[in-house]
Formats: C-alpha cells, structure tokens, sequence
C-alpha cells in the first residue's frame, strides 16, 4: 500500500485536498438542506451500529440476511481511515473517491480502497463529474486509469459517477439537459467499453429533475445511487423505478444501504 505523500504540487497533502477535492454529497447537502428538512419525518434509518461496541458478527449477519446491507463512502477529507473500526460498526462495503475532473487524483487512495479491502469490504470508486471541464469520454478514460476500473474478483463494484450541483458555478455546469444527457452518456459508454461493466450513477432527485430530466434510457443499464437524507428513499430520479444504493446519511460519516442481501451485492460485485 503506497504511502500517503506529504505534498501534491508543492502543497501540504491536505491543503490540497481541501482546494482541489469536493467530497460526494456536500453539494446535495449545501443546496438541498431545507428541502431534505422539511422531507424527513424524523431521522435517518436507525443504524444497528450506531452506538459504539464491539463487533456482534451474529447481528450483522442476521442484517444482511435481512436485505439490510449497510457501507460508507470517503474522500481525501477523511484521510487515512481506520477499516477495522467501521467494519466492527457493521459496514461490509465502501465507495473511495479516486478522480475529479481531469486533473485531480485523491491522495488518500491507496489507503482507503486497498484499507477497505484488506479488512473484508467489498470495494469500488467513485470520480467526481465537472462536465464543464472537459468531455465524458476523457473523465471516463482519466477515473479509469487512476484506480476506476474493475476486475471480477468478486470484491470490485462497478466505478460510480458522482453528478451534483456545481461547487464551482452553474448548477448545471452550463449545459442544457439534452446536452448533460450526452455528456453522461459518453461516459457511460465510455467505461462500458473500457471495462464490460456499466457505471454506478449517484445524484439527488432534485438535481437528475433540475439538469438531466427523463427520456435518457440509463435507468436500463445503470445501477442507481440515491442521496436522500431522511428515514425513506423517496421519489427516485426520472428514468429509474429502483435504487441500488441509497446515501442516507452523512453523520459522522457518509453512509449507505444496500438495496439487497449481501449475497446480491456479491453478485453485483461479479458482473451479475
């Protein structure tokens, strides 16, 4: 596992990340807080994990048995990761940014993708889209080549995209939605020909209506992220009829379920 450097570009590691890295969901939740407020009638699942203790193997299992699959997304803002603490909290799989645009490689990667898997997680990546920046296919062909690929080891899910309002200006990054459509679809059909898999698409409702809308066809062939922070998924972006993950916290650390059992994921994680 390659060691964390100590500068990128001349700049302490973390300076850069804060400068150049925007963590998944922090848009979401930066332009959607009162709407997800005033949409949750309590609080998010109850997480069994919550209270901290020591890991009960024989509850987490009877959980995914259950269909109640749960994991954790991070970036370069949560620096080194202690794997083996989240695991003792029952997660079993994570998403680890790799890529921003075409100019951004997360630091930590290392770290927090081969950390995941070491203590028995199954594992992908995710690449931040900036469509303004330069073409779907070139993002695609950078997430890949920078840890975004996938291989049929049974512990590799498919790489996500991550698409969310704008940190750096227009929310819809100056595209139309028929224009964001066909950015989207390069990448997709981008990384299907790269890899044989297609990618994960994470985003809000609010933002898919706002900048892509329907009429798109991915919701035949992607596996659906949602982000929603309340105690239910809610309405679903246009084009989909089911999620495959759901981000529906980000306290104190993102967290998601899987819509399935574990043995589902497993399969998702082999091409099936």
């Amino acid at each position: 596992m390659a060691a964390v450097p100590r500068t990128v570009d001349g700049m302490d590691v973390d300076a850069y990340v804060r400068k150049y890295s925007t963590e998944m969901g922090s848009q979401i939740r930066r332009v959607e807080r009162r709407v997800t407020r005033a949409l949750s009638d309590t609080s998010p699942p109850k997480d069994a994990d919550d209270k901290p203790r020591r890991d009960n193997r024989k509850q987490t299992t009877k959980r995914q048995r259950r269909g109640d699959v749960r994991g954790i997304d991070v970036s370069g803002w949560q620096k080194n990761v202690n794997w083996k603490y989240w695991w003792n909290k029952g997660k079993r799989f994570a998403y680890v940014k790799a890529t921003e645009g075409t100019g951004y490689k997360n630091p930590y990667y290392s770290q927090q993708y081969n950390g995941s898997r070491r203590v028995g997680m199954i594992r992908g990546a995710y690449h931040f889209a900036l469509p303004n920046r330069s073409s779907g296919a070139a993002q695609a062909v950078y997430f890949i080549t920078n840890g975004g690929g996938w291989s049929r080891d049974g512990k590799t899910l498919p790489g996500a995209l991550d698409l969310e309002w704008n940190p750096y200006g227009p929310a819809c990054y100056g595209k139309s939605k028929g224009g964001m459509r066909a950015w989207i679809k390069a990448f997709h059909d981008t990384y299907k020909a790269r890899t044989g898999r297609w990618p994960v698409i994470y985003t809000s409702t609010s933002w898919w209506s706002h900048c892509v809308g329907g009429g798109h066809g991915f919701g035949k062939t992607v596996p659906l992220w949602v982000a929603r922070y309340s105690n239910n998924v809610g309405a679903l972006p246009p084009g989909w009829s089911r999620y495959t993950f759901w981000q529906y916290s980000s306290d104190p650390i993102d967290q998601n379920k899987f819509n399935g059992r574990y043995a589902r994921l497993q399969a998702l994680a082999n091409g099936r």
